[in-house]
Order: structure tokens, then sequence, then C-alpha cells
């Protein structure tokens, strides 16, 4: 019962952060847009973090720990993106992406690696990514369980498909649904125990 109180008392919400928005309340002199300007409840943070030019699923809370529990890589909490690449990954790319890559020093564990089909068509984004009319492009996803600096993007790169876009899409079973760019709610304990697997 105690436990259930405590989940009852704290705060946690699903923002789709748009491209261009920091993952955190204050600009330290950046040009980009901050949490700050979402209207956000007091003492709520971020958990975890997505790059200025990444959109999609962020999850913000204010209970003490929740940081910890679903970023610690044993947890095992997984994390789903979209990344529109260039060109057209062959199989046998996806596989290494699966089996895992070098990025620096370090070696990204197992994941999940696929072409997506059909092909989404999410919202424009402005500004819109680079086209280049020789060079095809592909959406594919990747599920993690770890989150390196910029890891999808530098993963996706390693394999000669840089990523031109990228989205992430779900964080556990939570997905970000039709959420739209810029707005956030919060969970119900349904959705709260898709994210914490509790």
């Amino acid at each position: 019962m105690g436990n259930l109180r405590a989940i009852l008392l704290t705060v946690l919400l699903a923002f789709h952060k748009p491209y261009g928005v920091l993952s955190r309340f204050t600009s330290d002199g950046s040009p980009h847009r901050t949490l700050a300007d979402f209207g956000f409840p007091k003492n709520v943070y971020p958990l975890g973090r997505l790059d200025a030019d990444s959109e999609g699923l962020l999850l913000l809370s204010d209970e003490p720990g929740l940081n910890t529990r679903l970023l610690d890589p044993e947890a095992g909490h997984s994390r789903t993106y979209w990344a529109q690449v260039e060109r057209i990954p062959s199989d046998e790319t996806l596989q290494k992406l699966s089996r895992g890559v070098e990025i620096g020093t370090h070696s990204t564990r197992p994941c999940r690696a696929w072409k997506l089909d059909p092909q989404p068509i999410p919202p424009p984004r402005n500004p819109p990514i680079r086209y280049r009319k020789n060079v095809p492009e592909c959406w594919i996803s990747l599920e993690l369980t770890e989150g390196k600096n910029r890891q999808v993007r530098r993963m996706t790169a390693a394999v000669g498909h840089p990523t031109l876009r990228l989205i992430r899409m779900g964080i556990g079973q939570l997905d970000l649904g039709d959420l739209k760019a810029g707005t956030w709610r919060e969970l119900s304990l349904a959705e709260r125990h898709l994210v914490l697997k509790e």
C-alpha cells in the first residue's frame, strides 16, 4: 500500500519533444528553445535526454531515483527509435547493427534493427531534412537498451548510412502514439506500468 501511495504522489509525464528543443530547462547560452517553454509542472526533470536535433518521446517526472531505474542498461528498459537514413540498408547491414558496432571506444550492446515496412510518413519537420535528389532514403527502426551520447546516429554512420531524421517512438512498452509535437500529458497508472515493467 505504501508503494502505491508513493506512486500516486509522483508525476510521470510523456512529452513529444520537437526538433530544435533542448532536453533541459536552462539554455546555458544556447539559441535553442528549452523545456521551460512548454508549461510543465514545477519540480519535474527529464528522464534521459534527446539531442536538440532529435524528436519524439521524452519522459519527465518528479520522482527521485526514477532516472537511474530507467537508464541503467542492466535494467533492460528498451527505447525504440525510427531513423531516416541515407540509402537503403541491406539485410546484412541491419544484422551488423543488431549484433553491435564500434562507436569510438565503445562496442554497442546487441539490439534489434529492422527496415520499416511499409515506410512511415511522419508529419513534416521544420526545418525539413536535407534532400539529395540522387540519394535514396529509408526509414529503419532500432530498439536499444542503452543510451550513449548520440548513439543511434553514431551507429548508423558506422555502417555507412548517416541518419537524416531521428524520432524516439517508444520507451518500454509505451508508444508515442498520437501525441503531437510540443504537447505533453500525464501518464495513467497503467501507462506507468508499460514504462517501468512494474
